[in-house]
């Protein structure tokens, strides 16, 4: 017990020295616009909703013995007016808008920093750029995105209602995503059984009949707890178990970084989250929203089948573009105005639903590029494929999803388009109507050819009489 008070009276006396630091006030002091701030004292939050207006107030509230700060994902017209008694509603008409917050938390240091290099790439993949990256003061990270990267509206719902389904969402995608290098960089730097030992729990699952390494078995990025009014350490802010400080550090840092950067002594204030472009995680979000879509629709389908036990299949052997919807057809056709990002991702999908093999998907994407109003980078084109080549085969976006067929100005639907939901399913149907048409025209020509053979026998037969 005596041991617990001289520690947290050490913390104290490091917090106020260190909170008494301008260019830290400053920081946090930023981080805090319009958002709900609250103070933690060693072992418990101060009273809700609480807001930080000047540098100062985290000096007097560390003098009073404030140990770290803590503020909201949600940016708000007034946070003080929020409370546990509004309706749904009430909430949407305060909330401006949310920043996207990925935590990875793992009990293991190691871990977590492959898991936030990882998230890094995930995220230059789809475009994004400016983002911030933080050591979180303990054992994991945090990812940071501004509200502004996000497009106002998506599907005809505000983009600031989609909270927390729109960080939710992300985060799983993401998550998803990383599984398969996740699981293959830890082993290569440890093995099952040490992770099992060390970690006190089962680190296996069974898929497919064999034990595969599960790596969020060890390790989360907060996918779950992203909720209303959900609180996460600011920039700057203390740790109160290991006392180090919650620093902002770039992706390429990752690997050589050492929780001892994080001394109070050894700080340099610079922003957590850059400024991002307009609109700059609008594909990440498109993405993600289609890859939840297929997710639910898989999960459908697998009732379905539960059901009847019963699967039917069709296989298509003669496939020509003739068989392709009319939005593929016009893709194909080039792209005449911007769109060649969501274009390429649809072709890519689409080719791998219909079991093309990659030098032939590659010849036809190269095809198509050319025929664009400005053709995308090779580079490009070449990531997405080397990236795609590592993936489970996908459907393409389904027909519904607006941000798609409908934006590019592709989707001009023909008879058939209003019985399917895929532009994978026109292709079975088309293929299907196609066969059965062939199958009749060789029927219709076998016919003929026995009523001719039959009419030569007959004549032959008259002129021997």
């Amino acid at each position: 017990m005596v041991v617990e008070k001289e520690k947290l009276k050490r913390l104290r006396k490091t917090a106020y020295i260190y909170y008494s630091r301008k260019d830290v006030q400053a920081a946090l002091a930023e981080q805090a616009k319009n958002k709900e701030t609250i103070p933690f004292y060693f072992d418990t939050f101060g009273k809700r909703p609480d807001i930080i207006e000047y540098p100062q107030d985290i000096a007097n509230l560390a003098y009073k013995g404030a140990t770290s700060f803590h503020c909201s994902e949600e940016i708000w017209k007034n946070p003080l007016e929020i409370n546990n008694k509004l309706s749904i509603e009430q909430i949407n008409k305060l909330r401006q808008g949310w920043d996207l917050i990925l935590d990875i938390d793992c009990k293991f240091i190691e871990f977590s920093k492959i898991a936030a290099w990882l998230l890094c790439e995930a995220l230059y993949f789809h475009g994004v750029r400016n983002f911030g990256l933080k050591y979180s003061g303990n054992k994991g990270f945090h990812i940071g995105l501004k509200f502004k990267a996000f497009p106002s509206e998506i599907n005809n719902i505000e983009i600031k209602d989609f909270f927390p389904k729109g960080p939710r969402v992300i985060a799983a995608y993401l998550k998803n995503m990383i599984t398969k290098d996740l699981a293959k960089r830890i082993l290569e730097i440890s093995n099952i059984k040490e992770i099992a030992k060390a970690s006190g729990k089962p680190v296996e699952i069974l898929l497919d009949g064999e034990k595969k390494f599960n790596p969020f078995s060890i390790l989360e990025i907060d996918a779950v707890l992203i909720a209303p009014r959900h609180l996460y350490r600011m920039a700057y802010s203390l740790h109160e178990k290991t006392g180090f400080v919650s620093i902002v550090i770039k992706s390429e840092q990752l690997k050589a970084f050492h929780p001892a950067w994080a001394k109070p002594e050894r700080v340099f204030v610079k922003p957590f989250m850059p400024e991002p472009e307009l609109g700059e995680a609008k594909e990440l979000f498109i993405q993600a929203l289609d890859w939840q879509s297929r997710k639910e629709a898989r999960k459908e389908r697998e009732k379905i089948v539960e059901k009847k036990k019963k699967i039917s299949t069709f296989k298509i052997t003669k496939l020509s573009e003739e068989m392709f919807p009319p939005c593929i057809k016009l893709i194909l056709g080039g792209m005449k105005y911007d769109g060649r990002k969501r274009a390429l991702f649809v072709l890519i999908n689409f080719f791998r639903s219909l079991e093309l093999n990659f030098e032939e998907i590659e010849s036809k994407i190269k095809d198509w590029n050319k025929k664009n109003y400005r053709p995308l980078k090779e580079n490009y084109i070449a990531t997405q494929l080397q990236w795609f080549r590592k993936q489970e085969a996908r459907l393409p976006p389904n027909c519904s999803l607006r941000a798609y067929y409908l934006d590019l100005g592709v989707c001009q639907p023909d008879f058939l388009c209003k019985k399917i939901k895929n532009p994978l399913n026109y292709v079975t149907k088309k293929a299907i109507i196609m066969g059965r048409a062939e199958r009749e025209a060789r029927k219709t020509k076998k016919t003929k050819t026995r009523r001719q053979k039959k009419g030569k026998r007959k004549y032959f037969k008259y002129v021997r009489v």
